[in-house]
């Protein structure tokens, strides 16, 4: 794998280590280690399936498309009108989460350093700031992504060294509460935690010399690495952390300022890594829009930035205090975009196959999702549990 490849896997990483790496202590504490765990499993393997479906479809549509045009080409206009639709629900939900959770964090950190701004004024600053790096293109988030990265590894690095001497192995065994249906109701907010797939036209645009291999192993590559940081990030803080005091938080300052309690100095590292979390996912997220927005309304940089970024930033201002809720709401809408529509889309262009196959050769031998019909039925489940985990 080469540079780029391996920073869109970045991309892709960057994308999902985001609000999900804050809320995921706070939702699954409760259950204990070992069902939060196998629940996670669960929630990854079905959505990287769901991911190289979509890589899939966006490599027999051609590449070089965005999530409007392949829509159009697999569904028609009908499928294209409700892709867009979840799509632009799903990415303004994304963003708005992490404009809250950005500008809690600015706020605080400003703060520190003695310069008081609004939530109002901090969520306006990070949304103007990181927009610039979005509409300088894929090459430049790519750049920028690298090295965000690097330093977020290094300083969760330090972060998992300064709370493994505190934990405590009786927290770890903790479980305040048994109730399965509690648990299945928290697969919403793990799955956003996951979403990723958002990016995946525009990786393929970025690498449309990459070789079918190389672009699964690039998505494949991505997942498991936000999975291995949720799975470490959880066990250090249900370490040093009762059940009882995490599901009484609300925001990501309430989960530092309680941490830091157990490790002098450990709010400064805390407040870095997950603004760079943060920082990354906002990146990838804003990036599929503004991808879609010049896919689909073909207007100039400065009037595609305007698009991208107003209404995600009135939402967070309006719900400054629903870090949680929005993330929730954005989970629903994920289950239909990032596992139904997909699947629509491959059943429909391996029906093609099969009925033209002898006169498209080429296409017969593009890229095809492993597994077969026992996966895409296992998919197809998979989508009715997340639903059903929204609706019990």
């Amino acid at each position: 794998m080469n540079i780029k490849l391996l920073g869109s896997s970045l991309i892709i990483a960057g994308t999902a280590l985001g609000a999900g790496m804050l809320a995921i202590p706070m939702v699954l504490a409760q259950f204990g280690l070992l069902w939060g765990t196998l629940l996670m499993l669960v929630i990854w393997l079905g959505t990287t399936y769901a991911a190289l479906l979509l890589l899939e479809a966006s490599i027999k549509s051609g590449g070089g498309l965005g999530m409007n045009t392949i829509a159009r080409k697999t569904l028609g206009k009908g499928g294209q009108l409700v892709t867009n639709g979840l799509l632009y629900a799903l990415l303004v939900c994304l963003l708005m989460a992490y404009i809250i959770g950005a500008g809690d964090l600015v706020k605080k950190m400003l703060h520190g350093v003695g310069i008081e701004m609004s939530m109002m004024q901090t969520q306006i600053l990070f949304t103007l700031v990181a927009g610039v790096v979005v509409a300088s293109g894929t090459a430049a988030i790519d750049k920028v992504n690298r090295l965000l990265f690097a330093v977020m590894v290094v300083v969760l690095g330090i972060t998992l060294f300064s709370l493994v001497p505190t934990m405590s192995f009786d927290h770890l065994l903790d479980a305040a509460s048994n109730d399965k249906v509690e648990l299945i109701k928290t697969s919403s907010v793990l799955f956003t935690s996951f979403g990723f797939m958002v990016v995946i036209p525009s990786l393929v645009t970025y690498n449309r010399d990459a070789s079918h291999r190389d672009l699964r192993n690039m998505v494949l590559v991505g997942s498991v690495i936000p999975l291995l940081c949720y799975l470490l990030w959880l066990y250090a803080v249900v370490g040093n952390l009762s059940a009882e005091q995490l599901v009484k938080f609300s925001n990501v300052s309430e989960l530092i300022a309680a941490l830091g309690t157990r490790f002098s100095g450990i709010q400064v590292i805390l407040s870095t890594f997950t603004g760079l979390a943060l920082l990354t996912s906002f990146l990838g997220v804003a990036m599929a829009l503004f991808d879609q927005n010049a896919d689909t309304f073909k207007q100039n940089k400065a009037v595609t930035y305007v698009l991208t970024f107003i209404f995600p930033l009135v939402g967070a201002l309006w719900a400054a205090d629903q870090f949680l809720s929005v993330l929730g709401y954005a989970g629903f809408i994920l289950v239909f975009l990032a596992i139904f529509v997909p699947m629509a889309m491959t059943m429909k262009l391996r029906s093609f196959e099969k009925q033209k196959s002898a006169g498209h050769e080429a296409m017969a031998e593009a890229y095809q999702a492993g597994g077969g019909s026992i996966a895409m039925g296992l998919s197809f489940v998979f989508g009715c549990f997340l639903i059903g985990a929204q609706l019990v």
